[in-house]
């Protein structure tokens, strides 16, 4: 099994992140549950892809080629695929993971995970989409998706959907175990 990780490119403030990230990547390696990221060596995508190669995993990341300079594309991973673009690696990544799971992050962690979960909703595929909830970062957002739902602009099962979690083994449980809802514009 193959999980798209996506997650800052930051650090974050609170060595909370980095200790959560850490033992996520490390449960998954021992699991024999390969990783496909974003390809940087810096944040939390460094940590995740540096912490899963120590404990003996494999990491596939993906990145543009405009960002390859900036976020350091990570060197000491399984395989390091460089991209035209954005849309070419959240493209490259969808397809070869079997699940999907946000990290902490920021705008573009949010952009990759609601991309996914949206083609999930539309029928585009039938993979979980995640959150891990370390330090309570999405229970804000969580709120907002309750509220679309009360407000009549999602239906619950698309909410209800989402796999949320802060702990590893209930995170590899649901996924292992996930049941999509049915599709929402089916004919």
């Amino acid at each position: 099994m193959k999980i798209a990780i996506f997650c800052g490119s930051s650090i974050g403030d609170n060595e909370v992140y980095s200790n959560a990230a850490k033992q996520l990547s490390k449960y998954l390696a021992l699991n024999n549950i390969d990783i496909v990221y974003g390809g940087g060596n810096v944040g939390l995508m460094g940590v995740i892809a540096s912490t899963a190669m120590q404990n003996g995993g494999k990491v596939y990341g993906v990145i543009p080629e405009d960002l390859q300079g900036k976020e350091l594309g990570h060197t000491g991973i399984t395989e390091l695929k460089i991209v035209k673009n954005m849309h070419e690696r959240k493209a490259t990544m969808a397809n070869m993971a079997d699940a999907f799971v946000a990290l902490p992050g920021g705008i573009g962690t949010f952009e990759e995970i609601f991309e996914v979960w949206t083609w999930a909703q539309l029928g585009y595929h039938n993979k979980p989409c995640a959150f891990y909830n370390t330090n309570r970062f999405y229970d804000n957002l969580f709120s907002m998706i309750d509220n679309m739902c009360q407000e009549g602009f999602m239906k619950k099962e698309y909410s209800e959907m989402l796999i949320k979690t802060s702990e590893p083994k209930e995170l590899l449980e649901k996924i292992n175990t996930y049941n999509p809802p049915k599709v929402k514009w089916k004919n």
